[in-house]
């Protein structure tokens, strides 16, 4: 089992975290989201914290932001050469999960080794950040979303991003019918994302449940992966399993292909110490 752990990036920090909260940067401002998993002791005092541009107020199951009037609608953040929009959402993310950027690079690497064009499909892509970087990358990417708003997002992105000319696919549709449909249209893939929820409901009402669902797609992707496939990625949020579930899974659908997997935890680490805050578990599997 692997910790990997994320110090951020330029545009992103982890300042604190304590007392069921994190204080965080996104490019010029700072905010203040729970999180119900930080049962320890900030390491800055109140005052510190009270300097933030915007808390995220949990009232039972909703919520909303203390914005003070500082943070404005959407605002850009840079990683490396690509751009892409934080906005201060209802279910208090903001439309980038910096944890996220041990994989980007990971999928760079990868992507920037192999010989032609590698199709890429992204499943649960959200706000597109991955697909990005994979056509960034050299990539023919397919990303999958059943949130209208999200494909929305992720164009700006691409905007943003000055992407537009690459060959990205942005379909609306439930994951486990979209890729049924590859099947048995013979389409193949060299590599797959997925960051699956563990509960949702596609354009149509169908139903997601993790534990169910999450074999059936997987059964499905080994039957759309190329002769010779790179990389697959699965993260997942919220789910009351280990990484070792994961890893289990995959090895259940991609050991014939040979390969190498890894599994763990991906975190944030503050920028002071050496303290982190886990975000989420992973598994991959790669040549």
């Amino acid at each position: 089992m692997n910790i990997l752990p994320a110090k951020g990036f330029p545009d992103y920090e982890l300042i604190d975290s304590g007392n069921g909260q994190r204080l965080e940067r996104f490019g010029k401002y700072i905010l203040v989201r729970p999180d119900p998993q930080i049962i320890w002791k900030p390491k800055k005092d109140n005052v510190f914290w009270e300097k933030a541009d915007a808390f995220y107020v949990q009232n039972g199951n909703k919520g909303s932001w203390d914005n003070k009037g500082k943070v404005p609608q959407k605002w850009l953040l840079n990683y490396k050469n690509l751009s892409f929009f934080c906005k201060l959402t209802p279910f208090k993310h903001t439309g980038v999960f910096p944890e996220q950027s041990l994989h980007w690079d990971f999928m760079e690497e990868k992507l920037r080794s192999f010989s032609g064009q590698p199709n890429v499909l992204n499943l649960f892509g959200y706000t597109g950040i991955a697909s990005l970087v994979c056509a960034a990358s050299g990539a023919k990417v397919t990303h999958v979303d059943a949130s209208k708003s999200s494909i929305s997002w992720a164009r700006e992105n691409q905007d943003a991003s000055g992407l537009l000319q690459k060959p990205i696919r942005w379909i609306m549709d439930d994951v486990i019918k979209f890729v049924g449909r590859e099947v048995k249209r013979n389409v193949r893939y060299d590599v797959i994302i997925m960051d699956p929820p563990i509960y949702g409901h596609g354009p149509e009402g169908e139903k997601w449940d993790f534990n169910q669902s999450f074999p059936k797609l997987m059964e499905l992707c080994k039957n759309v992966l190329s002769a010779n496939p790179l990389f697959i990625i699965v993260n997942a949020y919220a789910i009351s399993s280990s990484s070792i579930m994961l890893d289990n899974v995959l090895k259940d659908y991609l050991s014939s292909f040979g390969g190498n997997f890894e599994y763990g935890e991906l975190a944030l680490q503050e920028t002071e110490g050496a303290r982190l805050l886990s975000t989420g578990i992973f598994a991959r599997w790669f040549r």
